[in-house]
């Protein structure tokens, strides 16, 4: 069955690393990988805050691979990616199809009430699985046994009606991915109720009624014969992050369920394995009131250099500094700490250290790309008298700045030129094509950056594939489709291999005007598919949640080989960009303008964010392209995720893992892809969100 490949998707659905002691992702999800006790059906439960989680399910012929994630205490929402074999109606061996859910907990169970949600199952897309429904659970004997009423719409008012709510619609809005708001609540009503009883810790024993027809594979085709309306089953918790389950559903046909999570807001490894920080030193008295070694240079270099050398052991470069009589002044290039506050905390604690007595004031400030983007200013003496007191104390003493505030320190000679470079494998996934969901390449990349002066950095890369079917999704576009040109939908012709391919080749310059505002100059091939030239500007004060940005850039179309070669298209694209940090764990983002098809329109994502560097986040691009002209899918759409290294590994680590899952390539709403945009890079040294994790400061 080709719906099997589906088990790949585990690798990048965040659900293959272990979770130590979670008990709260005991929690258990139904075939559909929707949170709750019941089989087929849906219940009034929620899932941990902020779980993330992978169900795979198959039954009758249908496999599902779902990724559900509790986007707030009340609010589910899911993914879904189906493969049904003998759908003899839709021309394929297996067909597949996409689907989103979402549902929201409208009461909170108590003594005397039940738990009471509401839910729509597959509002985007083709509406193949498409119902909405009302749920109420209530728990008995201390929860064990919970029991579960609904009533159900669409797919779940397809058998046990009441009644009927009117006709509802069947012709599908746009080519797909609208939400399918016109047959929300219309229809039969059908009604579904279950049990589900924990028989021990581990064990729970599940029974329902359900209301789904399942007409499309019984009547429409023949996939299974469903003869009853009963399904029953058990699922089995294997350890806390992952539970099995084992059904005999519509008096025909077995079922089976695995499902894996876990919880970014947890830690991802028991404890952990860095470093202890260097104690605070305290001063001498008599040291105080030294100022000898401020006259002479000698000296002043050996602190430095000391400093330097200090540092380095903890993966923190001192880029420059300057040592006054009673003040210190560095930037930092923190290469270890995924959080910010704590390479500022160890910085300080190496200063007090090193540093002569006399100083009494250290202003630490971040460098990226050669640029300072935010700076701390601590006073020596709350070092000294806080190091035993919560984090929270000493950041209300400390002052935050912008970056220019430690602009007057003086570079290092051995900071310029410096050369980083890796050597290393890399994976890259392409999903959803139709002739199989998952494809991947596996190969190696050489990365290089040479900063040859503050700011100003020249980094490429070059891969060679070794292994992968990229290069064989079906049919990619050429010319123009529909009267919109092909900018991403022929990608696959640029995964050939194995011979080495230049995949980037770009000098950058970095610059900051103001304290509030931050510059970017980028020229070169800027990514697998394009070259050009990029110009950004960002307003972004240091205590501020908001930032604007404004960017221009003139992209070039490569050839397919992978050489320094162009194809006979370019244009014109730019944006105009707002980033807000909601707050709550929320970030969102705004970008209008022009795209690579020379259409115009505007992009909205949401992400939650979590202190550990773990983000999941959603984003939709509309543009004057139309749904006809788009395609199938009518506009582009999709999930993203940051899973920081540090989180799966116990020990500090400024890597992550980024990737995105779209449910269709189009050549719609496609941004050009440009290296070392300004926001994130600036943003992670400011006040707002350093605050989040200040406790680190004195780990």
């Amino acid at each position: 069955m080709n719906a099997r490949n589906l088990l790949a998707v585990l690798a990048v659905m965040g659900a293959s690393a272990p979770v130590a002691t979670q008990a709260q992702t005991t929690q258990l999800t139904n075939m559909f990988g929707n949170p709750g006790g019941l089989i087929d059906m849906p219940s009034a439960e929620v899932a941990p805050d902020g779980e993330l989680a992978t169900t795979l399910s198959y039954f009758g012929g249908s496999f599902k691979s779902t990724l559900s994630f509790q986007i707030l205490p009340r609010v589910s929402g899911s993914f879904r990616y189906t493969g049904i074999d003998g759908l003899d109606s839709t021309g394929f061996d297996t067909y597949y199809d996409r689907s989103f859910d979402i549902s929201v907990l409208l009461l909170k169970e108590s003594t005397s009430w039940p738990a009471l949600s509401i839910g729509l199952r597959d509002f985007l897309g083709t509406g193949l699985y498409g119902a909405e429904y009302i749920t109420a659970t209530k728990g008995f004997m201390d929860g064990r046994l919970r029991v579960t009423g609904g009533l159900g719409w669409g797919r779940l008012g397809g058998t046990n009606t009441i009644g009927s709510t009117g006709t509802r619609p069947t012709e599908i809005l746009g080519q797909g991915g609208i939400p399918t708001y016109d047959q929300w609540f219309r229809g039969d009503i059908g009604v579904f109720a279950g049990v589900s009883y924990a028989a021990t810790d581990r064990l729970t024993l599940k029974a329902e009624y359900s209301s789904d027809a399942y007409e499309l594979e019984t009547v429409t085709n023949d996939t299974f014969d469903r003869k009853s309306d009963w399904n029953v089953g058990v699922d089995y918790q294997v350890t806390d992050y992952l539970s099995l389950g084992g059904y005999y559903m519509y008096g025909s046909e077995l079922g089976v369920s695995l499902r894996m999570a876990l919880n970014p807001r947890n830690q991802g490894v028991a404890g952990g394995a860095e470093t202890a920080p260097p104690p605070v030193r305290l001063r001498a008295l008599s040291s105080v009131d030294d100022l000898g070694w401020s006259e002479v240079a000698s000296q002043q270099n050996g602190y430095k250099s000391e400093l330097a050398d200090e540092l380095s052991g903890y993966g923190i470069y001192l880029e420059a500094a300057t040592l006054k009589p009673r003040q210190a002044i560095v930037q930092i290039r923190n290469e270890r700490y995924d959080i910010e506050s704590q390479a500022i905390g160890r910085t300080a604690r190496v200063m007090s250290r090193v540093l002569p007595g006399s100083i009494t004031s250290f202003t630490i400030a971040q460098n990226v790309n050669g640029m300072p983007t935010g700076s701390v200013t601590l006073q020596r003496a709350d070092i000294e008298q806080l190091e035993m007191s919560p984090a929270e104390t000493i950041r209300e003493k400390a002052v935050f700045a912008s970056g220019l505030a430690a602009s007057e320190a003086a570079v290092l000679d051995e900071t310029y030129p410096r050369l980083d470079w890796s050597f290393g494998p890399f994976l890259r996934l392409g999903f959803f094509d139709v002739n199989n969901p998952l494809r991947a390449d596996l190969g190696l990349r050489a990365r290089g950056a040479l900063f040859l002066t503050p700011g100003l950095v020249v980094s490429g890369s070059v891969t060679s594939k070794l292994a992968g079917t990229l290069d064989e999704m079906s049919s990619p576009n050429t010319g123009t489709v529909n009267g919109v040109p092909v900018v991403r939908s022929d990608s696959s012709r640029y995964q050939t291999g194995p011979d080495p391919r230049l995949e980037t080749l770009y000098a950058s310059q970095y610059l900051q005007f103001t304290p509030d505002v931050y510059g970017r100059l980028t020229a070169g091939y800027l990514e697998q598919m394009y070259a050009g030239v990029s110009a950004e500007v960002l307003w972004k004060p240091e205590d501020s949640r908001l930032g604007i940005g404004v960017e221009a850039n003139y992209a070039k179309k490569r050839d397919y080989d992978g050489g320094f070669g162009f194809q006979d298209y370019d244009v014109y694209t730019g944006h105009v960009s707002a980033y807000y940090d909601i707050g709550w764990g929320f970030h969102g983002q705004v970008d209008v303008g022009r795209y690579l098809a020379g259409d115009w329109g505007a992009t909205v994502a949401i992400d939650r964010e979590f202190d550990n560097g773990w983000t999941i986040g959603a984003y939709a691009t509309k543009t004057d392209i139309s749904a006809e002209d788009f395609g199938e899918g009518s506009f582009d759409k999709g999930l993203r995720f940051t899973v920081p290294l540090a989180w799966a590994l116990g020990t500090p680590s400024r890597r992550s893992s980024n990737f995105s899952i779209q449910s269709l390539t189009r050549d719609g709403g496609a941004r050009l892809s440009v290296p070392g945009r300004l926001y994130d890079a600036v943003r992670d040294s400011h006040e707002p969100e350093m605050a989040k994790t200040w406790g680190k400061f004195w780990r």
